[in-house]
């Protein structure tokens, strides 16, 4: 089917949901370049002092290096609305302090032009160049359905849902030599005022970031703040969507996070239209089993690794051939790390097992207090005292 085909078919398909940093720590010339004014400068006193002052730019990299890349980049942006001076030169530039490596410098000049040098030929009708190359990839092996290499491009076909914390796009990638082409998904969060900023506090306890000076501008809702607080969510949820699929849960599979954008498997048919959420299904009573053991044993299987959704409904499950697939989980919650992990457990059982009860399903089948206690269980913690 052709790209034109699909984007007239998905405008009848799609789905609606009823910035501030300082420049204090760059380093400033040396009035004397020599070996033995770089010596004696108290400035280069130790490695203590260093830390002390800057921190260590290697300390925490590990949970970090999300909020780390994405910190950097937009200090970048920020000075580049600055008037150049001459330690914005190729010399000046490795004389800054906690700033990119000559070798990382390089490496991003590099991509930078053949960006630039690809967009002059974009071919008509794409949107953009793959991403693939950029950012954070999905777990290994990579699906034989994904097109993964560079000489492709995307096409927007239209929005499949908006929402007040992200929009979600859907999008063909075609590679040029073959034609081969695959539907995606692309989450893009908002880095504005919305309504994430007002309940991240209890998902993220357990995974603060240690970053002092990003915690400030998330505190102070910054611009910076506001932005990191998005990338967090969509680091978040592709780490969440891999650790899922690794476990062979029901998950869209997670191939790439570039920033605040999010490309996962577009759940759906090959003409773009999306899978149905549950809540717009009325099943009848064996689907309505069917699909209530397969979403209790996905329930199991996450409370036995510590874990749960945190934002389970009938809004927030997809049925795709006849099976339930798990989809928004930028709050997956880690039930043991967490204090409020089983009060998050508990209100899953609570949110689904209402709507299965509601739309006739057993009450012997969809008992919320005993699968409540079943998960909690089976997640270590004991009975809820």
């Amino acid at each position: 089917m052709s790209t034109h085909s699909l984007r007239s078919q998905l405008s009848s398909h799609s789905l609606s949901d009823g910035d501030d940093l300082d420049d204090d720590h760059a380093a400033e010339p040396f009035a004397d370049e020599s070996d033995d004014a770089r010596r004696d400068d108290p400035r280069l006193a130790g490695p203590e002092r260093y830390d002390d002052e800057y921190g260590d730019p290697e300390a925490d990299l590990d949970d970090d290096d999300a909020y780390a890349d994405y910190y950097e980049s937009f200090e970048r942006r920020r000075s580049g609305r600055r008037r150049r001076t001459d330690r914005d030169t190729d010399e000046g530039l490795s004389h800054r302090r906690g700033r990119l490596t000559e070798d990382a410098r390089r490496r991003t000049l590099e991509r930078r032009a053949e960006a630039e040098s690809a967009a002059t030929a974009l071919p008509d009708g794409a949107d953009r160049w793959s991403t693939w190359d950029e950012g954070d990839r999905g777990p290994l092996p990579h699906p034989d359905w994904l097109v993964t290499v560079t000489e492709a491009v995307d096409h927007e076909l239209g929005v499949l849902k908006t929402g007040k914390e992200a929009e979600v796009h859907l999008i063909e990638r075609v590679e040029l030599a073959t034609g081969a082409s695959c539907l995606l998904a692309c989450k893009r969060y908002r880095s504005a005022e919305h309504r994430l900023f007002h309940r991240d506090a209890g998902y993220l306890e357990g995974r603060r970031m240690r970053r002092s000076r990003e915690m400030r501008a998330i505190e102070g809702r910054t611009d910076f703040g506001r932005n990191l607080i998005a990338e967090q969510w969509a680091a978040a949820e592709f780490a969440a969507l891999g650790r899922l699929w690794d476990l062979g849960l029901p998950v869209p599979y997670p191939v790439q996070r570039v920033g605040t954008e999010l490309l996962t498997e577009f759940v759906g048919t090959a003409d773009g239209t999306a899978a149905p959420r549950l809540a717009q299904l009325r099943p009848d009573l064996d689907a309505l089993t069917s699909l209530w053991s397969s979403l209790t044993e996905s329930m199991r299987v996450l409370a036995a690794n510590g874990l749960t959704h945190g934002d389970l409904s009938a809004f927030n499950l997809l049925v795709h051939g006849g099976e339930l697939v798990l989809i928004d989980l930028p709050q997956l919650v880690d039930v043991v790390a967490n204090p409020e992990g089983p009060a998050y457990l508990a209100r899953d059982v609570a949110n689904v097992s209402t709507w299965f009860l509601t739309h006739g399903l057993p009450a012997e089948l969809a008992d919320a207090d005993r699968l409540t206690e079943q998960l909690i269980s089976a997640a270590g913690l004991g009975p809820r005292g």
